[in-house]
């Protein structure tokens, strides 16, 4: 199991999610994301590259993100989606959603 400690970052456009994470950590980073995304003025591209692990939760917390996006006026899109959380999102039909680009 991975022990890369996860983080949300964002620079010029692109959130950055990297790192491992699961249902005890997600909380602080999703509030993480919300303050940036609530603070961009343009449009966000979320990337998922650097993800370590593969969990319900990140859909969850992308969802989130994604409403509170749309409240703000805020274009977001994914790139990056391991295959993994991919197939994890088809599960849901959201795999269409995870997999929009910019």
């Amino acid at each position: 199991m991975s022990t890369e400690y996860p983080s949300v970052q964002l620079e010029a456009g692109v959130l950055s999610v990297s790192g491992a994470i699961d249902a005890h950590n997600v909380a602080p980073l999703r509030a993480e994301g919300e303050r940036l995304i609530a603070a961009a003025s343009e449009g966000v591209v979320v990337d998922l590259a650097g993800l370590a692990t593969t969990h319900s939760v990140i859909l969850s917390m992308l969802l989130c993100w994604a409403r509170l996006a749309e409240k703000q006026g805020v274009s977001l899109s994914f790139t990056g989606a391991p295959d993994r959380l991919v197939s994890l999102a088809a599960l849901s039909n959201l795999a269409d959603w995870l997999q929009s680009r910019p």
